[in-house]
């Protein structure tokens, strides 16, 4: 798979946000609860903490229904999927 990079310009969850080239991206192994929980504002505030205004790497795993790029995620050499995981977001 080729690597991607782009700029986060909008988290809009825990485990999705968008690119200055307007990829929407969803982060592969992650399941954030659903943004109206307590725990998915939680998700959404970890993933704000991270990437927003960065420069990621993304490498696209597939394309989900909604048109979502599925995707593992860098931040220089940090997988921020497996950030997530660690906070007790994986599926």
């Amino acid at each position: 798979m080729v690597k991607q990079s782009a700029i986060c310009v909008l988290v809009i969850d825990g485990d999705t946000f968008v690119t200055n080239t307007e990829v929407r991206i969803r982060l592969t192994r992650v399941s954030a609860p659903p943004i109206s929980t307590s725990r998915g504002q939680r998700a959404k505030t970890i993933l704000e903490s991270l990437i927003p205004n960065k420069r990621i790497t993304y490498e696209q795993v597939a394309i989900d229904s909604y048109g979502r790029t599925l995707a593992e995620v860098w931040l220089n050499s940090t997988n921020v999927n497996d950030i997530m995981i660690r906070y007790g977001y994986g599926q």
